[in-house]
């Protein structure tokens, strides 16, 4: 708490400068406010920017997979091809129990119909061990990668991405908590006295200066007339 006195030649005159008092120092709170905002609120942000340039990155690695891949997510891919290796060897069991079947039903194996399903349970298997082949071998994309890279590949990628996804939101929460403390701890200028005229003047105060005067002025008289007659005495 602070107690401004202005005095001035006239009341007009130190209401005046009063009023500039008071709007200087609102004007410099304003100044401290915007300062402590922008020191508590600078680093957050800071580390938001960061944060969102790493998504932003890691997003775009993606992307840049799945174009130079032509695979949006080689796990459905995977799916689809496990779906195929399931639908071989189901067909696989089915051609092997009618074999087996028509071995026991057949008097002698001169049966042609054993020859095709000879050979259809080999085309299968044959089939079965390409597909297999293809999970750990083969180049399945256009930039000659194997599954098993690919996979390493997609979920580093993913890894990335959803640790970059974190690192963001946690960012936002503490750049909107910075933010929230910083407009909670601001300092106001309250004015318990407007600047007014004044009722009477006080300054100068003539009969006070008056009377000093006069009795300083016999303080001196009488000091130095005992100073002369001590001299007189002497000579």
């Amino acid at each position: 708490m602070m107690l401004v006195k202005i005095r001035a030649n006239n009341p007009e005159t130190a209401q005046e400068l009063a009023s500039l008092v008071v709007a200087q120092s609102e004007q410099m709170i304003n100044g401290l406010n915007e300062a402590a905002r922008n020191d508590a609120t600078r680093n957050s942000e800071e580390d938001l920017q960061a944060a969102l340039e790493r998504l932003r990155t890691a997003r775009e690695e993606l992307a840049h997979f799945r174009a130079r891949t032509q695979i949006l997510d080689p796990q459905a891919d995977i799916q689809g091809r496990m779906g195929v290796m399931n639908v071989l060897q189901q067909q696989l069991a089915e051609t092997l129990v009618e074999y087996d079947l028509l071995i026991m039903q057949s008097d002698s194996g001169n049966d042609p119909r054993l020859g095709q399903l000879e050979r259809r349970i080999e085309v299968i298997r044959n089939r079965i061990d390409e597909e297999r082949r293809m999970f750990t071998q083969q180049n399945v994309t256009v930039d000659e990668t194997d599954y098993p890279s690919l996979i390493a590949q997609y979920e580093g990628l993913l890894v990335n991405q959803t640790f970059a996804e974190a690192t963001y939101q946690a960012a936002l929460t503490a750049a909107d908590a910075a933010r929230s403390n910083a407009d909670r701890q601001s300092l106001y200028l309250a004015t318990f006295i407007q600047p007014s005229f004044a009722q009477s003047a006080q300054h100068p105060q003539t009969v006070l200066l008056i009377f000093l005067t006069a009795m300083f002025s016999s303080l001196v008289w009488a000091i130095m007339s005992l100073v002369y007659y001590s001299l007189r005495d002497r000579g």
